[in-house]
């Protein structure tokens, strides 16, 4: 046991190094304090704290501590409500959430709490912690008490607990899900001839658009670029994805654990030539690796199309109100071909059951799991977070309706979400270190932005990098 501890130890000291200059998360909000506030420390103090628990701690309850990450409005206001909801809801468990600040210091603070036995019994982590968290086995998984209550999944999108599910065994609980779209400006659609309704599908196209919105003042320099993209890593995960192209080998990691990185691939090298090539044009911008410029400048009228997450939708929306209207489409693809046979990864985070928390906080725990996910809150969650439900039923919620009327642009991630088939490249990858791999990427767009590289070039040093990482990981779990 005490070897093992020091193996987890170990292993969560070298992810917190990895993970913490990392860019923000898919999710991070456009603001603080808006709907979709959330993680990656861009809320303020005063918006990320916690609101006073309505409904107090019955005698004999089992209480249990849940750490998430959420920001904003988010964390302060809509996470105590469903605490408080389910609290009110029962008498034998009492629901205590914290915010832990960014998915990199909840990680960090599971790392320090494994160390002195403090750790709560629920623990929301982004995505890309799913493998490590299966080989730390310091959680319990969902799948267990699934099994032992003939929990029924059949309601629950597929595509998203494909995700956390390994091996046939589904390990946490998706919360907070999105995927990619494409953002456009349609009165700058219209001003450059182009038909607001009909945003580019294919890597050709983006590029034709680029250049039709790009405009220059009378000496030919560029004064709004006709699009950009953030040096963010999981861009280009998702881009190779609707390529249908492979992260690491056997399966992504799902079929056997990973042993290389292979994004070097033709896909890979075209998705970063095709970036290059609009960039060297001048009709597309380059805002840096934090996601939250290339939003703003996009709210500025400085560029005409960008891509983000699903969760940035609404902050979008609210953001575009009164200066142009917005459109959305899916992520475009390198031809229309893909749309048949490829799509995107869910991106976000799960909920994570410790098993160094007694029996009782631990059936607590996944008591207000379900009850998360139940469609009501599952609905009330979608609107105030700007998430996608889990489970389709969730969709036909008074609220969630309203919502999709109110904001129709969300249909078009919904129709992504639903169009994506289910296997081995949309499953996203399972690779232990993640974060440093995705920065390691973001290097790699950065030389060939400058010239420093090509995209072969760049990517070939970025793979032999990882596969490196993923070997040294494998080693200390035993996986080699």
């Amino acid at each position: 046991m005490r070897k093992q501890l020091s193996v987890i130890v170990s292993l969560l000291v070298l992810l917190s190094m990895l993970v913490g200059a990392c860019a923000a998360p898919p999710a991070a909000a456009p603001a603080p304090g808006t709907a979709a506030g959330a993680a990656a420390g861009t809320a303020t103090e005063e918006a990320t704290g916690e609101a006073a628990a309505a409904v107090q701690a019955p005698p004999g309850a089992t209480r249990i501590a849940f750490w998430h990450s959420m920001g904003g409005d988010v964390g302060g206001i809509s996470i105590p409500k469903l605490a408080d909801d389910f609290n009110a809801s029962q008498t034998t468990c009492f629901v205590e959430p914290t915010y832990q600040g960014s998915y990199d210091d909840s990680l960090n603070k599971l790392r320090a709490g494994l160390q002195s036995n403090d750790i709560p019994a629920l623990v929301q982590l982004f995505d890309i912690a799913t493998k490590l968290m299966v080989d730390l086995k310091v959680a319990k998984p969902v799948q267990d008490f699934m099994d032992a209550e003939n929990f029924d999944t059949s309601d629950f999108e597929p595509n998203v607990l494909a995700y956390y599910t390994i091996d046939g065994k589904q390990y946490s609980m998706p919360f907070n899900t999105s995927t990619p779209l494409l953002y456009y400006n349609k009165d700058m659609f219209k001003a450059a001839g182009l038909d607001p309704e009909k945003p580019p599908r294919t890597f050709d196209e983006v590029a034709q658009y680029a250049e039709k919105l790009t405009q220059r003042d009378d000496s030919g320099n560029v004064t709004v670029t006709g699009g950009a993209f953030a040096v963010y890593g999981w861009f280009v995960e998702q881009l190779l994805a609707v390529s249908g192209a492979f992260y690491a080998d056997n399966g992504n990691g799902r079929d056997a654990a990973a042993t290389e990185a292979v994004f070097n691939s033709p896909e890979g090298v075209r998705i970063l030539q095709w970036w290059k090539d609009m960039y060297d044009a001048g009709s597309f911008g380059n805002y840096g690796r934090t996601t939250v410029d290339t939003r703003n400048a996009f709210l500025a009228g400085q560029t005409a199309m960008f891509i983000d997450s699903t969760a940035v939708l609404r902050g979008m929306i609210e953001g575009s109100d009164g200066k142009f209207e917005l459109g959305t489409g899916w992520l475009p693809r390198p031809d229309e071909a893909a749309f048949d046979n490829a799509g995107t990864v869910v991106g976000g985070a799960s909920l994570w059951i410790l098993n160094g928390r007694p029996q009782e906080e631990q059936e607590c725990a996944w008591q207000f799991v379900k009850f998360l996910t139940e469609p009501a809150q599952q609905a009330y969650w979608h609107t105030q977070s700007g998430y996608f439900p889990i489970r389709k039923a969730g969709y036909d919620e008074p609220l969630a309706v309203e919502w999709r009327t109110k904001y129709p642009q969300f249909q078009t991630a919904v129709d992504q979400l639903h169009a994506a088939p289910n296997n081995r490249v949309t499953q996203g990858a399972l690779i232990g270190v993640f974060p440093t791999a995705r920065q390691t990427v973001e290097t790699a767009i950065e030389e060939v932005l400058a010239g420093q590289a090509t995209p072969q070039q760049a990517l070939d040093n970025a793979a032999a990098t990882v596969t490196q990482a993923i070997a040294d990981y494998n080693a200390t779990m035993g996986q080699q």
